[in-house]
Parts: C-alpha cells; structure tokens; sequence
C-alpha cells in the first residue's frame, strides 16, 4: 500500500515534502519524508553547512501548576526541580522495574510550566504516564499540546549565521540545552539550542498553522539542505545518539545503555523505580552498549547477530550503517560484557565479518 494510502496523520509540513519531491514514508504514525534528492548528500550537507528537518511528529506535552515540578521529580529520573527557566534537560521515564518507556527532552518555560517533548511513537505513552503519576499526587495538570505545534529543525555548523537572518532573538549567548522566545520569519517561537545530529543547531517550536512559513524561509536560504529521516539517522548514529526501539527499549536499563547519568539517585523523594534503579546503579550490566567498525565494506544492520571468535552469539546489533563522514559501516550493539574485549565479528546474512569495539561517539565536532 502506498504510504499517501494509510491512515497515519500528517505534519502540518506535508504538502510541502510532497511539492519538494520527498519520498514519503510512514514513521511513528506519520506520513513522513524519508528523503529529498538523496540521504547522503543530506547528511553531508549537515555536517558541512545546514540541513532542515521537520520534526513535528514529535510531542508536546505541558505540564503546568504550582507542583510542576515536585511532579515531574516524582515521575521522571531527572531532577527537574533544578532546570533553571530557559534551560533544558535530557531525562527518561522508566517504569518500575527500571527500563526505559521513552527517553525526554524538558524545557522549563516558566517557574510553573514544563514543557516535555516525547519520541512520536512514544507520546500517549509518555502523555498517559505523567497523567497517571502526577495527576491526584500533586497540585499539577498534564495536557498534551502535540496538534497545536510543529517542530522543524536547522543543524549544522552553519546554522547560527543563517538563523540569525530571520530572527530578533540573539543567538550568540545562547548556550546548549538553552531556549528563549524570539520571532522567526515573522512568527512567535520558542528557539532552542538542542537537536539529534552532533552538530551545532536549533530546534524551533512554532504553532502549526505557521509552520509552512517558517519552513518555507529557512528553506530558501543559501546553505540550507532540507534533510529527511534517513540522514538523520545516519547522522545520530555518528554521533552515538540512542534511538528509542533500537538502543532504548522498556527491556533496556539507562545503565546498560550507557546512561546512568541522567539517573539522579541523590535527588530527594521518592521517585519511580528508584528502587530498582538503585540497585542497578550498583551492579555491572550483563551487557553493554559499544561502538562498532566494520573492517570490511558490508554494513551491521540492526537485528544482526554479534558474535566471539568461538563462534557463539555474544550481542545484537542495534543500529546501523555506512558512515558517510567516515567512510566505514558502523554500529551500535549491546555486547555481553565478558566479550568486549575479545575479537568480534557481525553476522551479516550468514558470513562473519570482523568489526573493531570503539568508543562512542564515532564523531565529534571539532
């Protein structure tokens, strides 16, 4: 069936992939673009100058009230009580035994008013979670806000310069995992300072029925490349990103992911699975998260195989692909941790093919 044929819903930005020529696909309940004139030469594009992403997929969901934030404490592993207004913060919800339901973005836009920005497939689940965890324990309102917005993003080492063309806001003070209010192409936005690719960029939150506006100036500009959902996988895996259904999953721990970090134990209350978390925090993971390089040219792809110069099947590949900022396949996998020091090798469609354990991420920006 066609993807223009299905039920799945559409960005307010829909029209415009088709005019551009995207090859349209269904994501997360979506009708999204897949690509342009091609993923490669948008990836590139990102890393060198800018690259545009409709994003609007996304959800937005406010939590708002005098207890915004005690709630949030409670249902998420962060301590958000401490985000400062017009700052952000990477966190997850878990369940109570600890794995992952979805990983966050929160945006604190005032002293009562959160904003949490869920994975597509991930936001009734999330909406659900916070209504169930906040609301009737504190002082708080959940209302998911998703319709009324959309999300398009500029990434790339280019994009303060060109973004500063279009908009009122400064942005040169304007730090990571920081926002602020300002006009863009005319329309009221939330500018933040955060994105998916490894590379310096904004995620701009307008209201959708301005949406085709906003995309449609950042569009025409010099340097801009409009880039669709395989480039930016490609460029999130670079840069070590975890992908919710590939290297983050209710199955999955922060800690064995790598993320334990955004766990924070000393925050005080309760929180949920706090519990189980703790006593994960204490424990070396049976598994771990690494990096990958294939020696050869034929790419690890999610689902694969990971196996031990014994032959025995020690990990799964995650995600993966051809990098083409480094020219080599390379993969994310969760690897039994005995293993990692060990020889290595993917199953790729029954042949061994040797791969090297790197650190993550395979890029930085210089």
């Amino acid at each position: 069936m066609p993807a223009d044929d299905t039920t799945a819903k559409r960005t307010p930005l829909y029209d415009v992939h088709r005019e551009l020529g995207a090859t349209i696909v269904e994501f997360a309940g979506f009708l999204m673009p897949l690509r342009y004139d091609g993923e490669t030469a948008e990836h590139r594009a990102v890393r060198t100058e800018a690259g545009l992403f409709d994003l609007s997929h996304m959800g937005e969901i406010f939590v708002t009230g005098p207890q915004a934030a005690e709630g949030l404490d409670y249902a998420l592993v962060g301590e958000l009580s401490t985000v400062a207004v017009g700052r952000a913060r990477y966190t997850m919800l878990c369940a109570p035994d600890g794995g992952v339901l979805d990983d966050l973005i929160v945006y604190r836009l005032a002293e009562e008013e959160y904003l949490v920005v869920a994975n597509a497939a991930n936001t009734a689940t999330v909406r659900d979670a916070l209504t169930e965890r906040i609301a009737g324990r504190f002082d708080a309102r959940v209302a998911d806000r998703s319709d009324e917005h959309a999300l398009i993003a500029l990434q790339g080492p280019r994009s303060q310069e060109i973004l500063s063309r279009f908009t009122d806001a400064a942005l040169d003070d304007l730090k990571y995992y920081a926002w602020r209010r300002g006009r863009v192409a005319g329309t009221d936005a939330v500018i933040a300072r955060t994105g998916y690719t490894g590379e310096d960029g904004f995620e701009l939150f307008v209201a959708a029925d301005d949406a085709v506006a906003v995309w449609n100036a950042l569009a025409g500009a010099e340097g801009v490349t409009p880039a669709g959902l395989a480039a930016r996988d490609t460029l999130r895996l670079e840069a070590g990103m975890p992908l919710y259904g590939n290297e983050l999953t209710a199955e999955i721990t922060p800690y064995e992911a790598g993320l334990g970090r955004v766990v924070k134990l000393s925050k005080p209350g309760d929180f949920v699975g706090r519990q189980v978390l703790s006593a994960y925090a204490e424990t070396p993971p049976g598994r771990t998260l690494v990096g990958l390089v294939a020696r050869g040219r034929r790419a690890p792809r999610k689902g694969y195989p990971v196996v031990a110069s014994d032959g025995t099947t020690c990990g799964v590949v995650t995600s993966g692909a051809p990098s083409p900022t480094l020219g080599k396949p390379i993969a994310m996998a969760y690897v039994d941790s005995g293993a990692v020091g060990g020889e290595l090798a993917v199953d790729v469609r029954g042949r061994r093919e040797p791969v090297d354990v790197v650190d993550l991420p395979f890029y930085k920006r210089s």
